[in-house]
């Protein structure tokens, strides 16, 4: 449930969000306003950030943490995410997907020890995220401006709002700090991981900052549509960006 003390803030996150959208979606979807502020951060994040913490961090974990464990770990931090996904695939009367994560999450919660195991797969009932700022894209609303959060990486306004959204219901809102952090941290560990090969697209491309930004938009129309958009002509690079764009879904 949504904490009413938070009402305040919600509403003008959303007034917020729905003034900047709605400016740049009558020009184009993919909005940029900040890139003079963006482009600093997004050199902080790859060349320092990634190359000296995040990748580092990320090959000892995957190299020194046993298997079993760090699929536990990750199946415990997405386990907090199914009440969130419940919650979304109804608003979009998703009700039979709805019905599965919460099969999921029930059986993943008690026979599969807090999620560290993931029982529900047996049943065919396989994890879908499914956020706010999705929800947001299925009604019409525009992503609003690029965002390059330090640390984070790509975002955009309703991608930002959609995450306060499911950080207010339950369990996450109940989450104290520091496990959460430790949350966060076993998703990007998992998440820099599975980049891999990809990377290289990234270094080989003319302008990385434009291209990641461009994977972007692509992977969340990708993820507003459920893997089936409308289907528009494929440019090279347009091929290049395909590789990215299953990242959050494996």
């Amino acid at each position: 449930m949504l904490k009413l003390k938070n009402k305040q803030n919600f509403i003008a996150l959303l007034l917020f969000f729905f003034l900047t959208g709605c400016a740049s979606s009558a020009s184009n979807e993919h909005s940029d306003p900040l890139e003079a502020i963006n482009r600093p951060i997004w050199t902080f994040n790859w060349d320092y950030f990634d190359k000296y913490v995040a990748k580092p961090a990320s090959k000892t974990y995957v190299e020194y943490t046993p298997k079993v464990l760090r699929t536990g770990l990750y199946n415990v931090a997405t386990n907090l995410d199914e009440p969130a996904t419940i919650i979304n695939n109804l608003l979009q009367l998703k009700f039979l997907n709805a019905a599965k994560s919460t099969g999921r999450f029930v059986l993943n919660s008690t026979v599969g020890v807090l999620g560290f195991f993931d029982p529900a797969s047996n049943f065919g009932w396989s994890r879908k995220d499914e956020t706010f700022g999705e929800v947001l894209g299925v009604y019409g609303v525009e992503n609003g401006p690029y965002l390059m959060v330090p640390v984070f990486g790509p975002s955009a306004v309703r991608e930002e709002v959609g995450d306060y959204v499911d950080r207010l219901y339950w369990p996450m809102a109940v989450i104290d700090f520091w496990p959460n952090v430790l949350r966060l941290t076993v998703k990007g560990l998992e998440k820099r991981a599975q980049l891999g090969e990809q990377e290289s697209l990234i270094d080989d491309s003319l302008d990385p900052y434009t291209f990641v930004e461009n994977a972007y938009f692509q992977n969340m129309r990708y993820k507003v549509y459920d893997g089936n958009p409308p289907v528009e002509e494929n440019t090279q690079e347009d091929k290049d960006l395909e590789s990215l764009m299953n990242e959050d879904e494996n």
